[in-house]
């Protein structure tokens, strides 16, 4: 017959053993639990001031440059030149004509097709203003708070005008003034180096462009006026 005694002694022993371990692994348990909880707990020193390794202080470094160097970027990589900043105060002034004028068209103009490029008008330069004020701060470019005197008295012209005379006024002078800006634009996009300067070129590129479009929509823009605008982005060679 087995020997019962035997087994039961070594069953106890097993089962000691299984109690020992079963204390040791919830003991260790305990100890992290604990410390995950010092780390975590609101006013934990170890939570406010988590330790950093030298690859977590590298990581810092790098963090930092990056900022730096995207703060940088910001104010746009390369020089702004004199041609930039004549650029960014045509911009200025020629919002601070044509909102008015944009605005004129709505109770001047007998053309439906006028008061919708007015209307044009309006929107694109209202959005290119708020732009040029923005990046010529960024790039600390002084700009006029008025237009030119030329400018100005475009808008006696057209605020004295009704009707037709205003229409056929409005449509080639603004038609005039923007294929002009719109050659010193190209002349701007093709040889800035500055990256703000750039972004501003290319949407007031789309802008007059569709302006452009909207005023020769309108039927009323004479030969001659695109014969002066070629001739003066043009100049015959002396």
């Amino acid at each position: 017959m087995p020997d019962h005694r035997g087994m039961t002694g070594r069953a106890k022993a097993r089962t000691a053993l299984v109690v020992v371990a079963t204390l040791a692994v919830v003991g260790v348990g305990s100890v992290m639990v604990l410390n995950a909880s010092a780390q975590t707990a609101p006013g934990s020193t170890q939570a406010q001031v988590p330790a950093h390794g030298a690859g977590s202080m590298a990581g810092m470094q790098m963090g930092s440059a990056a900022q730096a160097g995207a703060a940088n970027d910001v104010a746009g990589a390369g020089p702004v030149t004199e041609l930039d900043q004549t650029f960014l105060v045509k911009v200025r002034q020629a919002g601070l004509w044509e909102i008015p004028a944009g605005d004129l068209a709505q109770t001047h103009a007998s053309s439906e097709a006028v008061k919708r490029a007015g209307l044009h008008l309006l929107d694109g330069h209202a959005h290119l203003d708020q732009l040029v004020r923005e990046d010529a701060k960024m790039l600390g470019v002084t700009l006029p708070d008025q237009a030119s005197a030329e400018q100005q008295g475009w808008v006696r012209q057209l605020t004295d005008a009704q009707g037709l005379e205003f229409d056929k006024l409005f449509a080639n002078l603004l038609r005039a003034s923007h294929g002009k800006i719109f050659a010193t634009i190209a002349e701007v996009r093709a040889g800035t180096q500055n990256d703000v300067i750039r972004r501003h070129a290319t949407q007031a590129n789309q802008t007059v462009l569709d302006h452009m479009t909207v005023l020769e929509d309108t039927g009323l823009v004479d030969a001659k006026t695109i014969a002066d605008v070629a001739a003066a982005v043009n100049p015959p060679a002396k």
